[in-house]
């Protein structure tokens, strides 16, 4: 009867049920949408791993039908990843990659489809030009790891002989080798955290927008009473509604669910991109959404028709009720605490968090806040009093029912203080995975790895020619030993020999004079005494070039006149040690042997200076790679987490805006005729707009409040787990709680037209 009622009660009805369903369909499409996020993420790893060619093989296998040369060339454009891979199959039974057909031949490259629409724009102009292959297929899906990777795969010829072991391997098959690392800890412990803060406010919005229509649904319920039924028949048909547009809500969120997957297939947030087949939820995970959802309406409906007493001639609601209790509202937290006292200072020493005492705790810590917020609410407004007429109506509308606007604002309040303990935790450990790199980037700002092969000189002037750059500074390395790198001695002495030019060794060094010609012997590091040894006037010591399996050497004899030189950093912030070279002086047939580093200094006011410096690099060789330099470095595993959170973040958000409009909508429905009646008494408008404003901005200033306690109280806690020093991260903590109340502050404002059309004396026409 109840499922009955929901469907067959008329136009009012309908939309009841249809606001209950669109309520409930965006928290069940962002729980399908979080359950499928551990689906997805598996498969871009297993895609990730089968396409792995670990180039970084000291001793490569012999060249046979079955092998396959290949170069890491990866590339950025416009802060843009592009994942490139020089290919030379050297048999007909060579490997394919995984999404790739056939091999490119000389000249021509296979691309990703994102790849290929970057490149037909107009806005890929540098890049087309760092690319000179012509496009002859593109990587299927099962080779990419997202629908927006940038990728390809371009055939060149004489590829083996750069193999070096790091850049340039020949292999057998691709496929990562089976590697077992072990996990952090304190990570396990925040992707956690960030779970449970992300599904709370979800599962709040969905227990709140069963209860849509609460009020007429009584009076409905009264009516009942009267025909007959009794209370417990009266509460199952009122369950029964519930559940009704419960399951509408599972077919709504279901549709919602794969709109947004389509649309996920053609969007990149925060560089993660996917395919719409990743996000499959998991169906067990689906199985327990569809039955949790209905039972969350059925238990809800009965719990909040627990305090209502409905009676053949109407619903007791306006008598005064009883106060709520505190007690049992405080006990949630103390719990929840107590479940987590127990990993107090465990940090990563000690073994894995407990996943069930960490999910209960925070759980019952995030349920405070929606159980606290009632009692604070009915608390605060029970001592309001006296002020304008807004003033006035909004706090009497609150005294009389302070629970409705209390579920209206508790899910921002659960999405806050959750927000508020994860950027606690994140700035509290952020140390721990963010070091500073000790670049001096006042010095230089870009740097310019060189393979062996290519004329140092020649390079270092292509780069100072390149728009953009003001200074370029050249310098390659090999090594000395005072015994052949051919034998096996264990006892060789041996120094590093770093080449350039004077001015390029007074980056590294402090020299009384220099001119080209000369040798220095560096002091001022640890290695000192070996450097001592080895500049002695005369010795013949041995220059290793190749650093790889077959040495490529030569015999070298150190000059008469070698001076010394005093350490300083170099623009990496390190101190070198050995010998400095001038080019004149190092061992005959170095020039194009060495692998070389040049830092370079660019005018960051040029437009796209980084791609003309990338460019230039391609250009000298597709081999040479370009990085920009950064004052710190973070862990890829950490700054991922981070950027799942705002993903994660960000759909709570729109979740939080969409459902509070839809819930403002309704209550603004079931008082239209109360709106009207005020209107036709003379209310004015504004006073009416104001006192809806301020019914929403007293619950939500009170609800932020409770928040940013509860959330400072649970950071405070996950920083004293993973044994790092508490400290409220006061920026973090204002602009969460700024974030919710602009979220408040934007669906107050949308609503304001349907309010003002409610606010007619026509409304109190009735049939």
């Amino acid at each position: 009867m109840g499922a009955r009622f929901a469907f067959t009660g008329g136009r009012e009805g309908w939309l009841r049920v249809v606001l209950t369903a669109v309520g409930v369909g965006l928290g069940v499409a962002l729980l399908l949408l979080t359950t499928a996020i551990p689906s997805a993420l598996s498969v871009r790893h297993e895609r990730s791993e089968a396409r792995e060619d670990y180039t970084y093989i000291q001793n490569p296998p012999p060249k046979a039908d079955d092998t396959l040369v290949i170069a890491d060339v990866d590339t950025t454009y416009h802060d843009k990843e592009v994942r490139g891979r020089l290919v030379e199959p050297e048999g007909p039974r060579a490997p394919l990659p995984p999404g790739v057909a056939a091999y490119p031949k000389p000249g021509e490259m296979v691309v990703s489809p994102a790849l290929e629409e970057l490149l037909d724009s107009g806005s890929a102009r540098l890049l087309r030009e760092r690319l000179p292959y012509r496009v002859t297929g593109t990587i299927a899906e099962s080779g990419l790891i997202g629908s927006r990777e940038l990728a390809y795969y371009a055939g060149v010829e004489n590829l083996a002989a750069r193999i070096n072991g790091w850049q340039v391997a020949r292999i057998t098959e691709f496929g990562s080798p089976q590697r077992t690392e072990r996990s952090d800890p304190v990570l396990l412990l925040l992707v956690m955290v960030v779970f449970v803060a992300l599904l709370m406010p979800v599962a709040v919005f969905i227990a709140a927008a069963v209860r849509f229509g609460g009020e007429q649904r009584d009076r409905r319920l009264a009516a009942l009473r009267l025909v007959g039924s009794d209370g417990r028949m009266t509460r199952r048909i009122a369950a029964g509604e519930a559940m009704a547009g419960a399951l509408l809500g599972l077919v709504f969120g279901t549709v919602f669910f794969l709109i947004g997957r389509q649309v996920a297939g053609s969007v990149e947030v925060v560089g993660i991109s996917v395919f719409p087949s990743y996000l499959n939820p998991s169906p067990w995970l689906a199985a327990l959404v569809a039955v949790a959802v209905p039972a969350a309406a059925v238990l809800v409906t009965l719990l909040a028709l627990r305090g209502v007493v409905i009676e053949p001639l109407g619903v007791v609601r306006t008598a005064k009720p009883a106060r709520r209790r505190l007690w049992w509202r405080l006990l949630l937290p103390v719990v929840g605490l107590g479940m987590l006292y127990p990993m107090f200072g465990q940090g990563r020493g000690n073994g894995d968090f407990n996943q069930y005492l960490v999910i209960g705790g925070v759980t019952l810590l995030l349920i405070g806040v929606t159980a606290l917020l009632p009692w604070v609410v009915e608390t605060v407004v029970a001592r309001l009093g006296g002020g304008g007429v807004a003033w006035q109506l909004a706090v009497r509308r609150l005294q009389l029912s302070s629970g409705t606007a209390a579920r209206l604002v508790s899910g921002i309040a659960v999405a806050v203080a959750g927000a508020i303990a994860l950027q606690m935790l994140f700035a509290g450990i952020q140390g721990d995975y963010t070091k500073d790199s000790g670049k001096n980037l006042y010095r230089a700002q870009m740097e310019v790895s060189a393979p062996q092969g290519i004329s140092l000189t020649g390079a270092g002037e292509k780069f100072s020619a390149t728009k953009g750059v003001r200074k370029a500074t050249v310098l390659s390395q090999g090594s000395v030993g005072d015994k052949s790198w051919k034998s096996e001695e264990e006892d060789r002495v041996s120094a590093t020999a770093t080449i350039g030019d004077c001015a390029s060794l007074r980056e590294l060094a402090r020299m009384s004079s220099c001119r080209d010609g000369d040798v220095f012997a560096l002091s001022g590091s640890e290695f000192d005494a070996d450097t001592v040894k080895l500049a002695k006037p005369g010795r013949e010591l041995y220059f290793d070039m190749s650093y790889r399996a077959e040495q490529d050497e030569v015999p070298w004899t150190v000059p008469a006149t070698v001076k010394p030189a005093r350490s300083i950093e170099d623009p990496r912030g390190e101190r070198h040690s050995g010998l400095l070279m001038t080019p004149a002086a190092a061992p005959p047939g170095t020039a194009t042997k060495v692998w070389g580093q040049i830092y370079l200094s660019i005018d960051q006011s040029v437009p796209n200076v980084h791609e003309y410096v990338r460019n230039t690099a391609a250009a000298i060789d597709p081999m040479t790679g370009a990085h920009v330099w950064a004052a710190a470095e973070e862990s890829k595993k950490f700054a991922s987490i981070r950027t799942g959170l705002f993903v994660g973040a960000t759909c709570v958000l729109l979740l939080i805006g969409a459902s509070l409009l839809v819930s403002q909508l309704e209550q603004l429905r079931e008082r239209k005729k109360l709106l009207s009646a005020l209107v036709a008494f003379g209310t004015r408008r504004r006073t009416l707009s104001l006192s809806v404003l301020w019914q929403t901005a007293i619950p939500v200033m009170l609800g932020l409040l409770l928040a940013a306690a509860v959330g400072m109280t649970l950071g405070a806690v996950l920083l004293k787990m993973t044994g790092t020093t508490v400290a409220v991260h006061w920026p973090s903590v204002l602009a969460m709680t700024g974030m919710g109340a602009g979220v408040v502050l934007t669906v107050t404002l949308l609503s304001l037209p349907p309010l003002l059309r409610l606010m007619r004396p026509e409304g109190l026409r009735t049939e």
